[in-house]
């Protein structure tokens, strides 16, 4: 399965112009080293990177309760710094499809957080040229949680934590699984649990399943905390 079979597939993008997708995984590493005739990510980038923080300061902008001014400078940083972009990659499972040249493989260039980063920002770029900012504006409320909490200004991978925390010991098993799901097949609610060694930890409900996972999560690290 190439990059826009696993887009298509998971997060319903019909791509028009299937070139874009294919540059936004391409660093500049694989033309130099490839015969194929391809371009990489760097302008895609330069666009995703506006397309991004205009989709973070909307929805900041709009949240309820309302945000102030100064909090919402800060949770914009925080949810558009480079760890966090590289974090919503590898969310989506799309580190592993980036193309790059020998040396950069060598390197370890698929984990380097500022190339994910990069690459997610150019994926967002490819989605909004190709298809235009409200596809964008699905996709990304599909990947980004928005949390305003005094413990937490922006964006927190409350799964990532919880996996952290367990992993200390590799005979605990983490799972989420959908306990139910209603509304309509256009705008379906998920209630998801998240189960640790087949104990109900916590649950979330959202109209996406990752979102549900992450309230989920966070719940279960605030029972692990007591």
């Amino acid at each position: 399965m190439d990059v826009i079979e696993y887009l298509e597939k998971n997060y319903g993008i019909t791509a028009r112009d299937r070139t874009l997708y294919r540059d936004a995984f391409t660093h500049a590493s694989y033309i130099n080293e490839s015969r194929e005739e391809t371009g990489d990510y760097e302008r895609l980038e330069f666009i995703g990177d506006a397309v991004v923080e205009i989709w973070v300061s909307n929805k900041l902008f709009h949240h309820k309760p309302e945000i102030s001014e100064g909090r919402m400078t800060t949770m914009r940083s925080q949810l558009v710094c480079e760890k966090s972009l590289a974090s919503f990659l590898k969310q989506m499972d799309l580190p592993r499809f980036i193309r790059l040249g020998a040396g950069e493989i060598k390197n370890h260039g698929r984990e380097r957080e500022s190339l994910q980063a990069d690459v997610f920002e150019a994926l967002m770029g490819a989605i909004y040229v190709d298809l235009g900012f409200e596809e964008v504006s699905r996709v990304l409320d599909k990947v980004i949680t928005i949390v305003d909490t005094p413990e937490a200004a922006g964006v927190v991978d409350y799964k990532t934590k919880l996996q952290e925390l367990v992993q200390a010991d590799s005979r605990r098993v983490l799972q989420y699984v959908v306990l139910n799901e209603t509304g309509t097949s256009n705008n379906p609610l998920f209630e998801i649990g998240c189960y640790l060694d087949d104990v109900l930890m916590g649950t979330g409900k959202e109209h996406s399943k990752k979102k549900a996972e992450q309230l989920a999560a966070r719940e279960a690290l605030n029972k692990l905390a007591l």
